[in-house]
């Protein structure tokens, strides 16, 4: 009984890719039914769009178009730093042409969280603010917004993002 694999089947929660031009969006979601190969998913669609600028411009790394060619589970948060835009997803995929891999609750609680909450916002304004006035205050809203959450996972991971990019100094 401990050793058993997730299997694909209602309730369960998934990560997916969609194809968006030169890059992919990711999906995260709950399956709604299961049908033979194809998969009814509704959750959200997660454009990364503050990260494709940043490729746009030339200021993003070999890590950040690996992210956006081909996003994990574990990778998409380096993307959730920056911008996004996040749509409802209510599709059916197909599992021999579509990614469909399970992630756990904790997994999908976390990203949700953090796309629901703006944490990309918040972050992305102390990245792209000079250092002043202006700055301190969006790094004191992060830190507030920190404190307030009330799912510890989530504010685990957000306190370990800000800790590695030095925002809570």
């Amino acid at each position: 009984m401990l050793n058993r694999k997730p299997t694909l089947k209602e309730g369960v929660h998934v990560f997916s890719t969609v194809q968006a031009g030169e890059y992919k969006d990711f999906v995260i979601g709950t399956v709604t039914g299961v049908d033979g190969t194809r998969v009814g998913v509704n959750g959200i669609r997660v454009d990364m769009v503050g990260l494709k600028n940043k490729m746009a411009q030339g200021k993003a790394g070999q890590r950040s178009a690996e992210i956006l060619s081909n996003p994990t589970p574990d990778n998409v948060i380096m993307g959730l730093i920056y911008r996004v835009e996040h749509y409802d997803f209510t599709e059916v995929l197909d599992l021999d042409r579509d990614r469909c891999d399970i992630i756990p609750r904790k997994v999908y609680a976390i990203t949700d969280g953090w796309i629901r909450e703006s944490l990309p916002e918040l972050l992305n304004a102390v990245l792209s603010l000079p250092p002043g006035q202006e700055r301190d205050e969006a790094k004191r809203i992060v830190r507030h917004r920190m404190d307030t959450l009330l799912d510890k996972n989530l504010k685990r991971t957000l306190y370990s993002v800000c800790r590695s990019l030095r925002i809570l100094n």
